[in-house]
């Protein structure tokens, strides 16, 4: 469900109408008439939501949506609860995008048509200070002794906590901030996740109606961008240190105390436990799941859906326990050596 201090909702609609506007079938049986009063993720919604599933590991007959999007034509039987209307669509992805933008198609962007530097509903606490141009959006709240760097942005609704220092040209949206924070210039939390419905005609934006969540005492480098969830929130946990010119994905959840050196990439969906360390230019697909304390050395590579066990140290790619990329790469290293049959070398 999108937070109403970030977006709009512009419901409710019928079975009906957003089946139309969705160019897809009223499931037989069911009432066109049906209220639907937003969208969910399938853990989180209740009978008056709709919901999406598009495959995966994802358990869908826990759900206790009213409504959900379900592939057509399916291999796999799709068993959904006795509750829950099954929507069959040729593309999951179109169909939930195009719903998405009925119930928010302002759900981009913020602060259109602000006109003043600070929303006169905004709420500073004592002890702020705020460098020359930075903008604060309606309703955001800033806490005690913060301070913000010139030019920088802070959207509607965000909350920050209290004691941290921001940089300059930093913009944070749909995000909750933390108390004791740095961030450093040029960072981006809180921008649209990189989700699009792809066919033959094109790329269709699928728009991002989740949240930011960073915990106390994190870190974040220059030029760092973090994304909201689709649904959910992406989550920083407390204590972590980001450097520069990283990329977290949207849904990201990663736990507290982790070390996030330069140019790593998280791609959405990944879970990272405490303690975790990823060294520079590391690289994680979407889905990934890593324990606890395991560390991964610079430029490992994890390809998607894969969980790598805490308490280790990995490198290579694809991924793999370091005594085994090692052991792999003196191979490789002795083969290269090994003279040919017949040569004079």
């Amino acid at each position: 469900m999108a937070d109403p201090r970030f977006y709009d909702n512009r419901g409710p609609f019928t079975l009906a109408e957003i089946c139309a506007k969705a160019a897809v079938a009223v499931p037989q049986g069911a009432d066109g008439a049906a209220r639907i009063d937003d969208l969910a993720s399938l853990a989180g919604a209740t009978r008056t939501h709709l919901t999406f599933y598009s495959g995966g590991a994802f358990d869908v007959s826990g759900t206790q949506a009213g409504h959900c999007l379900v592939p057509a034509g399916s291999r796999k039987r799709i068993e959904t609860p006795a509750h829950t209307v099954a929507i069959a669509c040729n593309s999951v992805p179109h169909a939930f995008a195009t719903a998405a933008g009925m119930f928010y198609p302002e759900a981009g962007l913020d602060l259109r048509g602000q006109s003043i530097l600070i929303d006169p509903t905004a709420v500073l606490g004592e002890g702020v200070v705020l460098g020359p141009g930075v903008v604060i959006g309606p309703k955001a709240e800033i806490g005690e002794n913060t301070r913000i760097g010139a030019y920088s942005v802070v959207g509607r609704g965000v909350t920050i906590g209290r004691g941290c220092e921001i940089g300059a040209h930093v913009v944070v949206s749909h995000a909750y901030l933390g108390d004791q924070l740095l961030i450093l210039p040029g960072a981006m939390i809180g921008q649209p996740g990189f989700g699009f419905a792809n066919s033959a005609q094109g790329h269709v934006k699928i728009p991002q109606l989740g949240r930011v969540i960073v915990q106390d005492k994190v870190e974040i480098g220059a030029c760092v961008t973090i994304d909201r969830g689709a649904l959910g929130d992406t989550v920083v946990g407390e204590g972590t240190k980001i450097d520069n010119l990283v990329q977290i994905g949207h849904n990201v959840h990663i736990g507290r105390h982790c070390i996030i050196v330069a140019q790593v990439g998280i791609s959405g969906s990944c879970t990272l436990g405490d303690f975790v360390v990823l060294s520079g230019q590391a690289g994680l697909a979407d889905h990934v799941r890593i324990g606890s304390g395991a560390r991964l050395a610079a430029r490992t590579g994890v390809f998607a859906g894969v969980e790598l066990e805490g308490g280790h140290d990995y490198g290579g790619l694809p991924a793999k326990l370091t005594k085994d990329w090692m052991r792999e790469l003196i191979s490789l290293k002795t083969l290269a050596k090994k003279p040919k049959k017949g040569g004079n070398d």
